[in-house]
């Protein structure tokens, strides 16, 4: 194996790292890394889940933490005053063999009064969205109600939703969050 090159850094008398991706010793290679994570931050886990999103994911600053997701800095109270902000969603549930395809703003409580086997997916949108979606599968509509057959189309349009989301109720606090940062 060939020696190790010198440092790059002129006036340094020590060797490079053999794997660093420049050749730079390894007190250069620290210095480097100290001054990127001081202007690039660092994306880390939270020390605990931010208090607007729930998320884990953080970036790591010389002045302190924040989220992510929202870009809460972990730490500071959150303002009770405002009110959260309104995101609205369309929702795909699942009872038997039948989906229910409906809009809310506010998806916890309004999928607690509905029975269903499975929450299938989340769409933003509002009732514009919703009657699109309707419009789209209407034979498969059950006469005048938000429930609907199984059909391979309606089924692929759920599964593109679902595409990669583990939890639907991740993606929409991930929303919520967003609308959150949005509004400053």
């Amino acid at each position: 194996m060939p020696p190790s090159p010198p440092c790059l850094v002129v006036g340094c008398v020590g060797v490079a790292e053999p794997d660093a991706p420049i050749a730079l010793c390894a007190w250069h290679l620290a210095v480097s890394a100290d001054w990127s994570a001081a202007h690039e931050g660092v994306t880390d886990v939270l020390p605990t889940p931010c208090l607007v999103c729930g998320s884990r994911l953080g970036v790591r600053w010389p002045s302190g933490w924040l989220c992510a997701v929202c870009e809460w800095r972990h730490g500071e109270p959150l303002d009770d005053e405002l009110p959260a902000p309104r995101v609205d969603v369309v929702y795909y549930l699942r009872f038997d063999d039948r989906v229910k395809i409906g809009t809310t703003a506010h998806p916890r409580r309004r999928l607690a009064a509905i029975w269903h086997d499975e929450l299938l997916a989340f769409e933003p949108g509002d009732r514009l969205v919703e009657r699109r979606r309707h419009a789209l599968f209407a034979t498969e509509r059950f006469g005048r109600t938000e429930w609907f057959r199984r059909s391979p189309a309606l089924d692929a349009h759920i599964a593109g939703l679902s595409a990669g989301v583990d939890d639907p109720w991740a993606r929409y606090a991930r929303w919520v969050s967003e609308a959150i940062a949005r509004r400053g």
